[in-house]
């Protein structure tokens, strides 16, 4: 049992076990604030995918976090580079959002949930770094921009 117990222990030597479960519920919270106002207006991606997005990028900065401690050979032939898995990260969730955005004759449909996945992606790598209070500012835009942008093109659209 105390195997286990150092084994478990030694897994977390950059990011304490509750700090990433804090951070991890963040990017769960805040991916699942924009996923909700997706849902509510019926879109393909939704409270889940938004949430799931979000923490999966989150977990990404978390383990690269805990592999930049580990050893893999000589200090001099490692080099850890933060903005590689970023730029992984960042092409992954564009990738699925794309995969959401369709054209039929000259019409573009899915085009702000596929952007909002991005959106998602990024709160969750936010989270991951440690950095929830911007990862809260750019939810509470990203819904406000949602939200309320929607309403007021209603309005204008109903206006005219």
């Amino acid at each position: 049992m105390e195997t286990i117990a150092s084994e478990l222990k030694g897994t977390f030597a950059a990011v304490p076990p509750l700090t990433a479960f804090i951070r991890l519920l963040a990017a769960a919270v805040l991916g699942g604030l924009i996923g909700l106002e997706r849902e509510w207006r019926s879109k393909p991606a939704g409270l889940r995918t938004h949430i799931l997005v979000a923490l999966a990028a989150c977990l990404f900065i978390v383990v690269s976090q805990q592999l930049s401690q580990l050893s893999f050979g000589p200090k001099d032939s490692m080099k850890v580079d933060p903005l590689r898995l970023v730029e992984a990260v960042t092409a992954g969730v564009a990738f699925l959002a794309a995969g959401i955005i369709f054209t039929k004759g000259d019409t573009v449909k899915n085009t702000t949930t596929g952007a909002s996945m991005w959106l998602a992606g990024g709160i969750g790598l936010a989270c991951g770094a440690g950095q929830m209070p911007l990862a809260a500012m750019a939810t509470a835009l990203t819904v406000a921009v949602l939200w309320i942008l929607k309403r007021m093109v209603q309005a204008s659209e109903d206006a005219s």
